[in-house]
């Protein structure tokens, strides 16, 4: 094995709309890291003609948001050449634990974390802002995850990440079997049929608050703009959705603090 890196998972503390940006949304959301839940990545040695991607994944490679990224990758740099060659010598093995279609950003972490690991391996010498802006491009929860910070907010379609710098919060997540939450048709409802803004006054007012004092002073649907949506199209959320239990993102994970 030549390399083996942690590709964590997150939870949405927050997410408030602040506006569309063509069919995207804008949002102002607080991204917290979950330390003790993670992937493995590993580069391991191997001679093959094409890259060679192994995991437990629910999609194809074409889907794949590491496959993605590394396609973006070569589209972005001269070193395309290098890239290629680097990767028929090596494969892509990921030991999958965090759970997929639960809003807690496995996808988005392991292109993170691959693009991180390529960068280093491959010599490209890109910078932070470079890796966000390929990162961008696969997902919007990327570039947080390559910042690589325990909380931070996150702006725009998710390419606006500025570190908020607060002692992590021990948190306690449960994913619901068989309910698997579509990012994009929960967006489309939430367009359809409960969309409403941020003002920009409330924006500056929620980056500066603690996580802690958030979940404190929301509940589940009023931290999470996309909760009625989510509960909408998929009814079985709601009965995991207790008192300080908080939905993250649009997926079926639902979270709390303990104390």
């Amino acid at each position: 094995m030549l390399d083996s890196r942690k590709s964590y998972g997150k939870v949405n503390i927050c997410l408030k709309v602040t506006g569309q940006r063509g069919v995207y949304h804008e949002f102002l959301s607080r991204f917290m890291k979950l330390e003790n839940t993670y992937d493995d990545i590993e580069f391991i040695h191997g001679v093959q003609s094409h890259f060679v991607l192994e995991g437990s994944f629910s999609c194809t490679k074409a889907n794949n948001t590491i496959y993605k990224a590394y396609l973006k990758l070569m589209e972005y740099t001269d070193s395309s050449r290098k890239i290629q060659e680097f990767f028929s010598r090596h494969k892509v093995s990921v030991v999958k634990r965090i759970p997929e279609f639960g809003g807690l950003g496995g996808g988005s972490s392991n292109a993170a974390t691959f693009l991180h690991m390529a960068n280093d391996h491959c010599r490209l010498g890109l910078s932070i802002e470079e890796l966000c802006q390929i990162g961008s491009s696969v997902g919007a929860d990327v570039p947080f995850f390559i910042y690589n910070t325990e909380s931070a907010n996150v702006m725009g379609v998710g390419e606006k990440v500025e570190p908020f710098f607060e002692r992590a919060l021990d948190i306690k997540y449960l994913t619901p079997p068989n309910i698997l939450c579509s990012t994009g048709d929960v967006y489309r409802n939430f367009r359809k049929n409960h969309y409403k803004e941020l003002s920009k006054e409330e924006v500056d007012e929620l980056k500066t608050i603690s996580s802690r004092e958030i979940l404190d002073t929301f509940d589940a649907r009023s931290a999470n703009d996309l909760c009625a949506s989510t509960v909408e199209l998929y009814p079985d959320v709601e009965k995991y959705i207790k008192q300080g239990w908080f939905l993250t993102g649009s997926g079926s994970t639902v979270f709390t603090v303990e104390k």
